[in-house]
């Protein structure tokens, strides 16, 4: 499997989000190297779209990193204790990202038990704040680019991707935005997330 180059990302988050879906995420720490099918994904469209931190052009030292082309790593805290991992998408001055919400484990899944304390194989990926635990992905990967060796993304020819749309999840606040069908999943994919 192949690196994704730099030109994979420089496309509208949208499109991004999707063409995700069947590649595998690699991360290579001290600790060990482990790695995920992209099983689902979420797509935030920037400026105009009322669920995104870059909403209004919203531009703060934590969301810096998307106004950017795209191939870097947005990490960032959720409620003070989960992290999630998002890949910046498009050209530099339009700051739009893809959350990566679930994966499909490959490689390590002994240390990601031991991150994760469990040995349910279902259980480690199946969020975005759980891949991070799983993964090892800390706010220590922000701005990580995704075209190096520690944190990067290889094209996978994933065997009859199917994939099925529906609105993303926990941004009841976005108005009209919320029913947006841009979380992206591979169909009848056992680890997704089951949030609703």
């Amino acid at each position: 499997m192949k690196k994704l180059a730099r030109e994979f990302y420089l496309r509208e988050a949208v499109i991004l989000a999707r063409e995700l879906l069947g590649k595998v995420l690699v991360h290579e720490s001290s600790e060990g190297t482990t790695s995920g099918i992209i099983v689902e994904s979420e797509a935030y469209a920037g400026p105009e779209d009322k669920a995104a931190h870059t909403w209004n052009n919203r531009r703060t030292s934590r969301t810096e990193i998307v106004f950017g082309e795209g191939g870097f790593a947005y990490v960032y805290l959720v409620y003070g204790r989960y992290h999630c991992f998002n890949v910046t998408a498009g050209i530099a001055g339009k700051p739009e990202c893809v959350l990566v919400r679930a994966l499909e484990p490959l490689d390590g899944t002994d240390l990601m038990k031991s991150r994760r304390n469990t040995r349910i194989i279902k259980n480690l990926c199946s969020g975005p704040g759980k891949l991070c635990s799983a993964m090892g992905i800390t706010r220590e990967l922000y701005g990580e680019d995704l075209c190096g060796d520690e944190l990067y993304i290889l094209d996978n020819d994933y065997p009859d991707l199917n994939i099925t749309a529906s609105p993303r999840i926990g941004i009841d606040y976005a108005e009209e935005y919320r029913d947006y069908m841009w979380r992206f999943c591979i169909s009848g994919n056992e680890y997704i997330s089951r949030d609703k």
